[in-house]
């Protein structure tokens, strides 16, 4: 079941779902809250002849932390077939017993124009604590000015058929913005 406009102000005031600093009423749509863009994100260095084997036994995505370099989003110019890490400048708090999950979904303001905000992750597990960790792509064939502030995604609240027996704990767990 998916959460209105109206229940999710209810469990953010029931503190079912936390979301610092808390969004204003324009954020709300009928299904969905917008989340805004940090000042800070990760590009990929360009290293001519460099691959990545992500399937071999010793392959780490923390060991990628050395090929990324961290940018300001104030004002950021995003090419074409650009791609870079960013978060939301909020922090989201979904705690395991308020049988919530969200999902983080573009805003067709922005995908009209090419923005993808996820490539293959939208899911905010139950449990989930930290800023969400953005994918964001231009598809399109002009440059995008991204500038901090700018709500750049939305959230889609779920209830879970029940508690889930252990919160999210994967590697991006209490993730922060400007760190992989």
């Amino acid at each position: 079941m998916v959460l209105t406009d109206r229940e999710i102000q209810i469990a953010i005031e029931n503190e079912q779902i936390v979301i610092d600093p808390r969004p204003d009423l324009a954020a709300y749509s009928s299904t969905s809250v917008d989340l805004t863009l940090a000042s800070e994100g990760l590009r990929w260095k360009a290293i001519q002849g460099m691959s990545l084997r992500p399937g071999a036994p010793e392959y780490k995505y923390t060991g990628a932390n050395d090929l990324q370099e961290r940018i300001s989003l104030s004002g950021f110019h995003l090419k074409p077939r650009d791609f870079l890490l960013a978060w939301t400048a909020e922090t989201v708090r979904l705690p395991i017993t308020s049988r919530i999950a969200a999902r983080v979904e573009g805003k067709s303001s922005l995908a009209r124009l090419g923005i993808g905000i996820h490539v293959t992750a939208p899911t905010i597990h139950a449990g989930f604590k930290g800023q969400i960790q953005l994918e964001v792509f231009n598809f399109g064939n002009i440059e995008i000015i991204l500038d901090q502030g700018m709500r750049i995604c939305q959230l889609i609240f779920e209830m879970t058929a029940g508690t889930p027996e252990k919160g999210y704990a994967g590697m991006f767990s209490g993730q922060k913005a400007g760190a992989p």
